[in-house]
């Protein structure tokens, strides 16, 4: 039986030209990064990829040629940000080439930082919609804060500078509050970093320790440093975590999808800390109040009970018995001779008289002593 055999040199070059006959001009592809490495001699190697439906449905490596990525690699971190990286859609225009040795390689000769920077934000605008549908968007908001939270959770990598600042400044407050405070550690950027922080939450979540707050620190960086938090999957943990979730991501300009549906959110770790320092330092303020204006209340019935007690003793010292027993008044005291009632009896047509015994003033009322 006779077969047509090929050699494997020929087979490539059949495939080169095929290639190089549908494909004779540069083209536009869109794609995602998977990994990125720029080499010692200055070229730029990247894997591309398309996932549909959860799976990868294709995948092509590429390469920016030193020349080109001089100028292209700084022009596209100055638009958007950030490097190429790992897990970033890009638009590039290629040349597609075929080596008998090294197969299929795109070589891309310009970038469209603009698409990229639209592809995050149709990604954010999709998560927005979907949260918004589902009714998560403020889910958080119904959840109640404690007046005085002081067992903290903390969702961070533990090298982040956000996290350091965090602590520092929380455990150095100028008024000595003390905090429970715990680590939760996770991947606070890149493709891995949603799942890594949604596994925080869970653990937090699940811990014996009943948190007042989990709180999800990150110090800062890139639009696409930050693109995970727009990531579905972690702003629906977030909305439906059973505790607050407060944020403070660092970024100044934009706020992600995570800071909306979050119990609060605000800019940075260290302004998040203020936000426990300040609750107690007014349960504190309003304690204080308190205290000032029951000592002064306590202070001023005092101060009218002895001006009372004083101006009733000077009238005492002040009376002359036998001149008050002829206005017509009768005092009468106790076993201790302390006066506990006077009365004018002039009106009851009573006879009053003084009477001296044993060297004792003694009062008189129709005779009777």
């Amino acid at each position: 039986m006779q077969r047509d055999v090929i050699d494997l040199y020929s087979l490539q070059s059949m495939i080169r030209a095929s290639l190089e006959d549908v494909f004779p001009d540069r083209i536009w592809v869109k794609a995602e990064i998977s990994s990125v490495s720029v080499k010692a001699n200055g070229h730029c190697y990247l894997d591309l990829v398309e996932s549909r439906e959860g799976s990868v449905a294709a995948k092509a490596k590429a390469v920016i040629w030193r020349s080109r990525y001089l100028l292209l690699g700084k022009a596209f971190e100055e638009m958007t940000g950030s490097p190429l990286t790992a897990g970033m859609t890009i638009l590039a225009r290629v040349q597609v080439s075929y080596s008998e040795i090294y197969g299929l390689t795109l070589s891309i000769d310009d970038l469209d930082a603009v698409a990229t920077l639209g592809e995050q934000e149709k990604i954010r605008r999709e998560t927005i919609a979907k949260l918004e549908k589902e009714g998560l968007l403020d889910a958080q908001q119904q959840l109640e804060f404690p007046l005085l939270p002081y067992r903290l959770a903390v969702i961070s990598a533990p090298g982040a500078a956000g996290w350091g600042d965090f602590r520092r400044h929380l455990e150095e407050n100028p008024y000595g509050f003390k905090y429970k405070v715990e680590l939760f550690e996770a991947v606070m950027q890149g493709p891995s970093a949603p799942e890594s922080i949604s596994d925080a939450l869970a653990a937090v979540s699940a811990s014996k320790e009943p948190w007042d707050a989990a709180l999800i620190l990150r110090g800062g960086g890139s639009a696409f440093d930050l693109s995970c938090f727009d990531d579905y999957g972690l702003c629906f943990n977030i909305a439906t975590c059973p505790i607050p979730v407060l944020t403070a991501i660092g970024h100044d300009r934009d706020t992600h999808v995570a800071d909306m549906v979050a119990f609060s959110a605000v800019k940075t770790p260290t302004a998040l800390a203020d936000v426990f320092i300040d609750a107690f330092a007014a349960e504190d303020e309003r304690i204080s109040s308190f205290t000032t204006r029951l000592r002064l209340a306590f202070n001023g019935k005092i101060s009218a009970m002895e001006s009372k007690a004083e101006l009733l003793l000077s009238r005492i010292k002040a009376a002359d018995p036998r001149s008050v027993l002829s206005r017509g008044y009768t005092l009468v005291t106790d076993s201790r001779g302390v006066i506990i009632k006077s009365a004018s009896l002039a009106e009851e047509g009573a006879r009053i008289g003084v009477l001296f015994r044993d060297g004792k003033l003694n009062c008189t009322v129709d005779g009777k002593v």
